[in-house]
C-alpha cells in the first residue's frame, strides 16, 4: 500500500504527563498523523464520503488531547492511533505526539514519541 493521508502539525492543549504541575497547568501538544488508505475509491468518485475525512478526524484527534489526561504521552499516542483505525478504511496508522514544552532541565527543541498500528 503506497496511499497516505498525512496530517501534521495538530496543535491541541492538554493536561498530560507524569508530573502533577503538568496535570494542572497545561501545555500545547503537537500530533502528526499518517494513515494507509487505499485512495483509488476516492479518487474514481471524487467524493468525500470514500475517504478518510481529515477535517473530521483532526477533530477526533483534538477531542483526544484535549480530553482525559494520562501520565504518559505514549499512552496518549496510542489511544490517538486507535482513534485513527476507528475508520475501517485505515489499513495502518504512524502517530508521533510532539511534548515541545516538556519539563526537561536542558536546552532541546522537541521531545516525541512514535507509534505505529495497524489492522489484524
Amino acid at each position: 500500500m503506497s496511499d497516505r493521508i498525512s496530517l501534521h502539525g495538530l496543535t491541541v492543549y492538554g493536561f498530560h504527563g507524569a508530573l502533577a504541575t503538568e496535570r494542572v497547568q497545561g501545555q500545547d501538544f503537537v500530533v502528526d498523523v499518517e494513515l494507509d488508505v487505499d485512495l483509488a475509491p476516492a479518487a474514481a468518485s471524487d467524493d468525500v464520503a470514500d475517504t478518510v475525512h481529515y477535517g473530521e478526524l483532526a477533530q477526533a484527534l483534538a477531542d483526544v488531547v484535549a480530553g482525559e489526561p494520562v501520565h504518559l504521552i505514549e499512552t496518549l499516542a496510542t489511544r490517538l492511533a486507535g482513534v485513527c483505525l476507528a475508520d475501517d478504511r485505515v489499513r495502518a496508522a504512524r502517530v508521533t505526539v510532539h511534548k515541545p514544552h516538556a519539563p526537561i532541565p536542558a536546552t532541546f527543541a522537541d521531545v516525541s514519541v512514535t507509534v505505529a498500528r495497524q489492522r489484524s
